[in-house]
């Protein structure tokens, strides 16, 4: 692999053997893809995707801290995947007794974070390209992220190159500064394997489009016509709901890049060029989306049972979807003759844009009608094999996929946590 002075000379232990250690494994890395060098990398933060202190989990805190004691810290302020736990957030005597045992080393790795150079004391996020976090990367930054719906995110909707790197490797880049350059850092890397075709008779719920896009080219990259239709220009509605598609991509399927006609950036740009010369089509009508929805299996033990939890938010809400969903809680509320929502609901977003939320009237009323306000990350409160028995439902095909949690568009999930008898 071909390597510049700064990069040989790390490799060769003259910033430290640890560091020289990180530089071979990130080759090792490369050299498995075909990357033929290493580039620098040019984002201001990264952002790691390894944010919950399990018990488990001792190789990593060992590692960590070696890379301490060898000085081996970030290059790169970065922010982190959300916290598994929160005190607001319901969980009964038994469950609580299994999170303290499963994240038992959650203060000691939030220090060893700290110390490795955490952005602030609430850069717990996977959003942490909303305003209020302030890790957002320029168009054509280089990264060393591996949170997939952010990784997503950034490659589509800010143009941002990154791969889809596992957990640790992404620090790796960090520290050294640089990654291996293949993939969806290159120009070619990033042509669309995939035209699909939007031909729905309204706009589809986010979080169903991307399930059935992922599902279908993998990890892929698609190119995806019939939305703009819907959306003139990426304000904040449109990342939002892009936000939650590209999140849902991410997770059904594996993608890292999506192109959307006359939106994205590359695609602003370069059009139907960026279509491979052998692409394939992809129809996504109604129907397919009906059957997507069709074939997510329930996995409770009762399939009929009543939901005794909601989590709206994973990923992580914006400001806009906090202050929407507050609206149609409250109007669905009244609508029923309800003064609190009937199935306990936890909403959740980046710590920075809760806390200012929470100022809000909104969020006033919407705790008084019984919503949960915070920043958890919903996934890792439900590996807890207690919280994963109760019967959950969401709007987030990230959590229906990795947990037990029922799917269910957002104007059943609404019906569901406001109906029913007083």
């Amino acid at each position: 692999m071909e390597l510049t002075k700064r990069q040989q000379d790390i490799l060769e232990g003259k910033e430290g053997d640890v560091k020289a250690k990180v530089m071979k494994t990130l080759i090792m890395y490369g050299e498995t893809f075909g990357a033929p060098k290493m580039v620098d990398v040019t984002g201001k933060y990264g952002h790691l995707v390894t944010s919950f202190g399990l018990s488990v989990m001792k190789p990593v805190y060992d590692l960590m801290d070696t890379l301490i004691d060898g000085g081996a810290l970030s290059s790169q302020e970065f922010s982190v995947d959300p916290r598994p736990l929160e005190s607001c957030v319901p969980r009964n005597l038994i469950q609580n007794i299994f999170f303290k045992v499963m994240y038992s080393k959650q203060a000691d790795y939030d220090r060893q974070l700290k110390t490795l150079g955490i952005m602030a004391d609430d850069a717990y996020t996977c959003t942490c390209y909303m305003n209020e976090v302030g890790n957002i990367p320029n168009e054509g930054d280089i990264l060393s992220w591996a949170e997939s719906s952010a990784v997503v995110y950034a490659n589509s909707i800010l143009g941002a190159r990154c791969n889809r790197n596992s957990g640790i490797l992404d620090l790796f880049g960090s520290i050294v500064g640089c990654v291996p350059y293949f993939g969806l850092l290159t120009d070619e890397g990033r042509k669309a394997d995939w035209l699909i075709e939007v031909r729905t008779s309204a706009r589809p719920e986010a979080q169903l489009l991307g399930s059935a896009i992922g599902m279908k080219v993998m990890e892929q990259v698609p190119y995806v016509t019939g939305l703009d239709k819907y959306f003139s220009e990426l304000d904040d509605e449109a990342k939002a709901y892009f936000k939650d598609f590209g999140a849902a991509t991410a997770s059904n399927g594996a993608v890292g890049l999506y192109h959307i006609e006359n939106l994205t950036p590359e695609a602003r740009k370069q059009g139907r060029q960026l279509l491979r010369e052998n692409y394939r089509t992809f129809v996504i009508d109604d129907a397919v989306l009906e059957e997507t929805e069709k074939s997510y299996p329930v996995i409770w033990k009762d399939r009929n049972a009543s939901p005794k939890l909601a989590f709206i938010g994973c990923p992580h809400l914006s400001a806009a979807q906090l202050e929407s969903w507050s609206d149609r809680i409250d109007e669905a509320l009244k609508r029923n003759g309800r003064d609190k929502v009937s199935v306990k609901t936890v909403m959740t977003a980046a710590p920075a844009v809760m806390e200012n939320f929470k100022k809000s009237d909104k969020a006033v009323r919407l705790q008084k009608e019984g919503v949960i306000l915070s920043h958890i990350c919903p996934l890792m409160y439900m590996n807890n094999p207690k919280c994963a028995s109760m019967p959950v439902i969401t709007c987030s095909n990230k959590l229906r996929t990795y947990t037990s949690a029922k799917y269910c568009k957002e104007a059943d999930l609404l019906e569901a946590i406001t109906g029913g008898a007083r």
